[in-house]
C-alpha cells in the first residue's frame, strides 16, 4: 500500500490514461441539461455534451457541490494508501472545495485511521490538472502526505493558465459578463484571452482572430517560463481539437517540454465558455 492517493474532480480537465496510470479518483461533477442530470465524463463525454450545447435553447447547469461523492472517493483512495490528498479548483470559483472539506471531517468517523488533507488549488481546469499530476507523481515515487502537499503547492505558485474564446455569448447566457460586452465582441470579432492565475479571473488580451491570440499566447509563454528548464504543459480545448493539435506542435517545437498533452475542455468547466475555447497551462521546472 503507498502512502498517498490522490483525489480530485472533472473540473481538473486531467486525460483518462493519466488519470489511470496514477490511479487518480476523479469525483464526477454533475450537469442538468433539458432536465436531465449528467455525471461528468460517465453519462456524457465531451464531444457529445458541446454537440448538444451548440444547439441547445437554454443553458445547461451545473449541480450544487455536495460531500457524498467526495466521501466516496475517499473511501476508494483509502483502499490504495494510508493518506489521501484532495486537489479541488479555486473555492472562488465554486463550492466544490467546502463539499470536499465536508466530506473530510465526515471521514473521520467513517474512515478514522486515514489522515485526509483536502488542498484549494487557486486555479482550475488543466492548471488545477498539472497540479494535481504533480502531486500524484510525487505520491506514486512513494513520498510522504507532507512531501507530496509541498509538490503541489510548489506547483500552485507558478503555474499559469490563458486560454481564448470563440464567443462571449455563453458567459453572457450564463450571467458572467454583461451583453454590452457581447455586443462588442461580435461587432469587432475579438477572441479575448483571459488568465485564472492564482484565483483571480482577468482579461489579458484582445486579438481579433484566432491565430492572432494563438501567437500572443506562445509570446505570454516565453515571458512567463525560464530558459533553462523543461516546461510542463497541458494544452485544452473545447470541441477544438484540430487547433489544440496545431496548438501543441508549435508548442513543441519552440519550448523544451517535461510533459506536454493536449485534454479536453470538461462539460463542467464549458458550460460557460461553450465551445470552441482553446487555451494552454504550464510551469517551467520540476
Amino acid at each position: 500500500m503507498r502512502k498517498v492517493a490522490i483525489v480530485t474532480d472533472t473540473t481538473a480537465c486531467i486525460p483518462r490514461e493519466q488519470v489511470e496510470r496514477y490511479d487518480i479518483e476523479v469525483v464526477p461533477i454533475q450537469l442538468i441539461f433539458e432536465n436531465k442530470t449528467y455525471r461528468d465524463g460517465i453519462d456524457i463525454s465531451p464531444t457529445e455534451f458541446y454537440a448538444l450545447l451548440r444547439r441547445a435553447k437554454k443553458l445547461p447547469t451545473t449541480s450544487s457541490s455536495s460531500p457524498g461523492p467526495y466521501l466516496e472517493a475517499y473511501h476508494q483512495a483509502s483502499r490504495l494508501a494510508q493518506n489521501v490528498l484532495c486537489i479541488t479548483l479555486s473555492a472562488k470559483f465554486s463550492g466544490i472545495f467546502n463539499s470536499a472539506r465536508l466530506a473530510m471531517e465526515m471521514a473521520k468517523t467513517a474512515l478514522p485511521n486515514v489522515v485526509i488533507e483536502v488542498l484549494d488549488s487557486g486555479t482550475a481546469a488543466a492548471a488545477q490538472g498539472l497540479v494535481v499530476l504533480a502531486a500524484a507523481r510525487a505520491a506514486a515515487s512513494g513520498q510522504d502526505l507532507a512531501e507530496v502537499m509541498a509538490t503541489a503547492k510548489r506547483v500552485m505558485s507558478k503555474v499559469n493558465l490563458f486560454a481564448t474564446l470563440d464567443t462571449l455569448q455563453y458567459l453572457v447566457r450564463s450571467g458572467r459578463v454583461p451583453q454590452a460586452a457581447a455586443l462588442v465582441n461580435s461587432l469587432l470579432k475579438i477572441k479575448p484571452i483571459f488568465t485564472l492565475n492564482h484565483a483571480e479571473a482577468r482579461t489579458v488580451a484582445l486579438p481579433r482572430t484566432i491565430p492572432s491570440a494563438i501567437k500572443r499566447m506562445l509570446k505570454i509563454m516565453e515571458q512567463k517560463t525560464a530558459k533553462d528548464q523543461p516546461l510542463h504543459v497541458a494544452v485544452m480545448h473545447a470541441d477544438a481539437l484540430d487547433e489544440a493539435i496545431a496548438l501543441k506542435d508549435r508548442i513543441s517545437s519552440q519550448f523544451d517540454c517535461a510533459e506536454l498533452f493536449v485534454t479536453e475542455f470538461t462539460p463542467v468547466m464549458g458550460v460557460h465558455t461553450g465551445p470552441g475555447l482553446l487555451g494552454v497551462a504550464f510551469y517551467s521546472g520540476d
